[in-house]
């Protein structure tokens, strides 16, 4: 790298120091090309290239340090400024602080003073109200009576949207004006005069399978509504639908008749609890839940008595054909008919008339013994199902009582629907252990009397028979034998009849 001494005009330097002075110049020099490369920026020729020698680069060097210089000084003024709008803005805030301090004060005294004011007033309102406060009581009291009553009527079926005015002003805190109490008499007087009227409107049913439709519907004053030969319920939110269960035909049978009718009196069944009734109606369990609340034992009890009916009165109608059999034949004792019972009996004497006493009388109790077991079949299956029923019942009663406190163990007795299973079951069984034992009893108290009966007759036919056998065989030598070996005639035996005594 090549150097160049410069020497600037008006300076003259000894020889000696020459070399000193240039030592000292290129030390001066490089501290500053350094002090240029780390700190301050690259001018515009250094940046496009090197210096061509070493005066040039002194030259760019000194033209770096007065652009530093400059650059030094435009910052310190620019600061010197913004610190003097800081303080101006300082200044400013401090100024907005007092004047909002102020204004705070101001409006603290004059709250106080309104405070004040209404206060003052407010006493003043409640002297010059006097009496005016108790109706605004019992205006929000009828108010809130009324739109409870007019929410719930059958009426808001027909004319929706009386219940928000009367809502609004129950929790209004103003005086009510005049205008608002007029249609509040007016709310009245229309429920009152729309109870005493029947009404044929178009509005949406929904049935008991969920599918809604619009109908024609008829108002029964504030008591009912019916639509299609069904009874309606009426409610805020879900509108009208029909009763999953209807009252009875007697009630629904007249429906018809109002539905089709425009004028003149109408008989038909009302509701005059205004709902409660028919809505007690849909959860009053019917003839089949209540034998399902039997459970298993109920079950066993119902088929069981049936069973044991059915063949009771099976046998209680053979037993009725028999003993007009037996009436039969006992016109015609000469002539017997196996058919019957009596007619069998006949037989056995007809076919060993001629044997001795005692065997004619050993074959006519066999005869008879045979026909009464005959008579009296089935007879201990009625009596054994009459008093087992009752038993069951009872073993219902108690399986239910043991479910009811298995409930009340678990559950604590404050729920009563957690017992109504178990008390169910012990009340359903035993009632129908009884249902099922008294017809069994009557049932079995009449085929016993009816057999007895017809075996008494057998008995005493068979005594007649065994009578005339031994009066022939002891009959005088001038006697005639036909006349004693005739059978004795229904004369001789006391009339029949099935059941008797």
């Amino acid at each position: 790298m090549a150097l160049s001494l410069r020497t600037f005009p008006g300076q003259q330097r000894p020889k000696a120091n020459r070399g000193r002075a240039l030592s000292a110049s290129l030390t001066t020099t490089m501290a500053a090309a350094m002090a240029v490369s780390l700190g301050a920026p690259l001018s515009t020729a250094q940046a496009q290239g090197k210096p061509a020698s070493l005066g040039a680069l002194l030259d760019q060097i000194e033209e770096d340090v007065q652009e530093g210089a400059k650059e030094q000084q435009r910052r310190l003024q620019e600061f010197e400024r913004k610190k003097a709008e800081q303080a101006a803005l300082l200044e400013e805030a401090r100024a907005q602080e007092k004047a909002l301090e102020a204004k705070s004060a101001a409006l603290e005294r004059q709250f106080e003073e309104n405070d004040g004011r209404i206060k003052e007033h407010q006493q003043l309102l409640k002297e010059r109200m006097g009496s005016l406060g108790e109706l605004f009581g019992v205006v929000r009291q009828v108010s809130g009576d009324t739109g409870a009553l007019i929410d719930a009527s059958v009426v808001s079926a027909q004319i929706p949207g009386r219940r928000e005015f009367l809502a609004k002003l129950g929790q209004s805190k103003a005086l009510p004006s005049i205008k608002e109490l007029e249609k509040l008499w007016y709310s009245l007087q229309q429920e009152m005069t729309e109870q005493g009227r029947v009404v044929r409107f178009t509005a949406k049913v929904t049935d008991a399978a969920g599918d809604s439709r619009n109908a024609a519907v008829v108002r029964v004053g504030t008591f009912n509504l019916v639509s299609g030969g069904k009874y309606l319920s009426y409610g805020p939110e879900s509108g009208l639908i029909e009763l999953s269960r209807q009252p009875e035909d007697r009630y629904t049978a007249l429906i018809g008749d109002l539905e089709s009718a425009s004028a003149g009196h109408i008989t038909f069944g009302i509701d005059p609890s205004r709902g409660s009734l028919l809505g007690l109606l849909v959860q009053t369990p019917g003839l089949a839940e209540r034998l399902e609340a039997g459970g298993v034992v109920g079950k066993i009890i119902m088929y069981l008595g049936g069973l044991t009916a059915v063949l009771a009165l099976i046998r209680l109608a053979m037993l009725l054909i028999v003993a007009a059999k037996i009436r039969s034949q006992e016109r015609t004792p000469t002539q017997s008919n196996k058919g019957n019972p009596l007619g069998r009996v006949l037989a056995v004497y007809h076919e060993r008339r001629d044997a001795d006493v005692e065997t004619i009388e050993r074959k006519l109790d066999e005869a008879v013994l045979r026909e009464a077991s005959a008579l009296e079949r089935f007879l201990w299956a009625v009596k054994v199902v009459a008093v087992v029923a009752p038993l069951m019942g009872l073993l219902g009663t108690v399986t239910g009582m043991i479910r009811t406190f298995q409930a009340i163990t678990l559950f604590g007795a404050g729920d009563p629907k957690l017992m109504a299973g178990g008390i169910s079951e012990a009340l359903v069984t035993t009632m129908l252990g009884l249902y099922a034992a008294i017809p069994l009893v009557l049932l079995h108290s009449v085929l016993k009397s009816t057999t007895r009966r017809m075996i008494d007759v057998l008995q005493e036919q068979a005594a007649g028979l065994i009578a005339v056998q031994a009066e022939s065989v002891s009959m005088p030598p001038g006697r005639s034998p036909s006349s004693a070996t005739t059978p004795p005639t229904p004369s001789t035996s006391p009339a029949f009849s099935p059941g008797g005594e």
